[in-house]
């Protein structure tokens, strides 16, 4: 592709951006620096060569390509502003991972660019476009924050949760990850030593939020890709809303192709299990109930359809949404799925492919 033809996508593409509300005008910058985290805190992966995660070298990443199992600021600036766009990246690590590269290749294509899922200069540079704010920022913890009710000695083996009152999050680090949309590991790099747990507390996060006029977006219809682990929303108009990872049934427990409808949406439901859904990691042969809360095995929400017992619904485990198989539902991160239960209604359809 020429220069110029790369100019000419890119004004097209800007275009495109301010008809749909997404370019904001310039806001102060923050300040202030973070390190890598201590050794440990991130286990698997290594920085790369542009990942001092520092507010000011993240906020003003240059273009890199982003190499795998290594944390990169421009992974981080990109997964962030694609977050902000509606092209979810899952939870965000700095990563070049698989849902990076999902997010990548929907956004290159509903732009009309080649869907490598690679991060090119053409769509480092529509990412740009789409925000001007800093990527990250500071963020003071509230009392709120930390009041909990905390759960930090949940056990793991779901049949081991029968019978607690509530599914609430472990720590207020956990809380926080989720409340923008980060990886755990990630937020504890980007904040060696801080004190999560009291109110006051200044910490760096990804400055998450879709930018725009704040018009209420209402979904149409509902695209869940099998093959790709993406679910895509739609408003009436049928113009794209939404890019979300979901994890989706196995071979052995397989998520039903078809159309439905949506028909209920539970916000902190309770999770209820029949022993004829013969999950092979449970052993009860009586039907049992899983209180409410973040670490319920559905999330935060829950989106019935017209499949008796099928859903759409959150996790507990956002970093393994897109990756890991469901037992037939579809999983999104429970952020993700808060944010499609505010756009359904019990109308919208959902069409589930090969």
């Amino acid at each position: 592709m020429s220069p110029s033809n790369d100019r000419m996508r890119l004004l097209a593409v800007l275009a495109m951006m301010a008809a749909l509300g997404l370019l904001l005008s310039p806001a102060h910058g923050e300040t202030g620096t973070v390190g890598l985290a201590p050794a440990g805190a991130f286990p698997t992966l290594v920085p790369a060569d542009d990942a001092l995660l520092t507010v000011e070298a993240v906020n003003g990443a240059p273009f890199a390509r982003p190499s795998p199992d290594r944390v990169s600021a421009a992974a981080l600036r990109a997964q962030i502003l694609l977050d902000r766009a509606g092209f979810s990246p899952g939870a965000i690590d700095a990563r070049d991972n698989d849902n990076f590269r999902r997010a990548l290749a929907a956004f290159q294509r509903e732009l009309g660019f080649p869907q490598s899922g690679m991060l090119d200069r053409v769509t480092w540079e529509a990412l740009l476009a789409i925000s001007v704010e800093p990527v990250l920022g500071e963020y003071e913890i509230t009392r709120a924050d930390i009041r909990g009710p905390f759960t930090p000695d949940l056990p793991a083996g779901i049949e081991e949760r029968i019978g607690l009152r509530r599914l609430a999050y472990r720590d207020p680090r956990e809380l926080l990850a989720e409340k923008f949309h980060m990886d755990q590991r990630l937020l504890s790099a980007l904040n060696p030593g801080a004190a999560f747990d009291r109110a006051g507390t200044r910490i760096v996060v990804a400055r998450v939020g879709r930018p725009g006029p704040k018009t209420k977006l209402r979904v149409a219809r509902i695209e869940v890709d099998k093959p790709q682990r993406r679910l895509r929303a739609y408003d009436r108009d049928n113009r794209l809303v939404a890019v979300y990872p979901a994890s989706v049934g196995s071979a052995e427990k397989p998520t039903p192709s078809g159309s439905f409808v949506v028909r209920r949406i539970a916000r902190y439901p309770v999770w209820r299990y029949n022993p004829r859904f013969a999950f092979k990691d449970i052993k009860s042969t009586r039907p049992f109930r899983i209180a409410a809360g973040p670490n319920n095995p559905l999330g935060t929400v829950w989106i019935g359809i017209s499949k008796p017992t099928y859903g759409i619904h959150g996790t507990p485990i956002p970093e393994q949404v897109g990756t890991a198989s469901s037992n037939g539902c579809v999983r999104l991160t429970n952020w993700d799925a808060q944010a499609l239960a505010a756009m359904v209604t019990r109308r919208t359809r959902v069409e589930v492919f090969e």
